[in-house]
C-alpha cells in the first residue's frame, strides 16, 4: 500500500475492535509500527487493546486466539532482519503463512505488518518514525479496520 495509489482508508470504525500484536524484537522499529497503528485506530474511531509477543513467529496463535475471543480484527507487526542462516526464511514463511490462515479460517482480518527486511535502516524507513518515509504500522491498521468494516457490511 504504499506510495503512489494508496488507497483512501478513511473510514469510520466506531464499534470496532482491534487487537494490535506486535513483537518485541527491533524495539525501535516495533514501536514505531506500534505508534503508527495506535495513530490510524485513534483517527478512526475504533477501540484497541495491545497484546505484545516474543516475536514474529508467535503472531499467527496469538492473533488466533485474540480473534477467536472477541475482536473484530488484528494488527499484526513484527519485525524480521535478514541474517546469515536460513532462519530469516523460515520466520518469515511462517508469520506469513500464519497470519493468512488466521484470517481465513476466522472470517477476520489481518492487518498485515510484519517488516521482512534486509537491514535495519529498511526498517527504520518504513516504521513511520520522524524521518521515516513510510508508516506501515498504520497502513497495516488501516487495513484492517477497513476490511473489518466492509465484512460488518456484508454481514449485516
Amino acid at each position: 500500500m504504499s506510495g503512489a495509489g494508496t488507497p483512501d482508508t478513511n473510514v469510520d470504525a466506531r464499534g470496532i475492535r482491534v487487537a494490535i500484536v506486535a513483537g518485541r524484537w527491533h524495539t525501535v522499529i516495533s514501536d514505531g509500527l506500534i505508534a503508527g497503528a495506535e495513530r490510524a485506530l485513534t483517527r478512526t474511531g475504533a477501540r484497541y487493546d495491545i497484546i505484545r509477543v516474543p516475536g514474529s513467529f508467535e503472531l499467527p496463535v496469538v492473533s488466533q486466539e485474540a480473534l477467536n475471543n472477541g475482536y473484530d480484527a488484528v494488527v499484526a507487526l513484527g519485525v524480521i532482519i535478514r541474517g546469515g542462516t536460513p532462519h530469516f526464511e523460515f520466520v518469515s514463511d511462517a508469520a506469513t503463512s500464519g497470519l493468512t490462515r488466521v484470517a481465513l479460517s476466522t472470517g477476520k482480518p489481518v492487518g498485515f505488518g510484519v517488516l521482512t527486511l534486509d537491514d535495519e535502516q529498511q526498517g527504520l524507513d518504513r516504521a513511520g518514525l520522524e524521518g521515516s518515509t513510510e508508516d506501515k504500522g498504520e497502513e497495516a491498521a488501516l487495513a484492517a479496520v477497513s476490511t473489518a468494516v466492509t465484512l460488518h457490511t456484508l454481514r449485516s
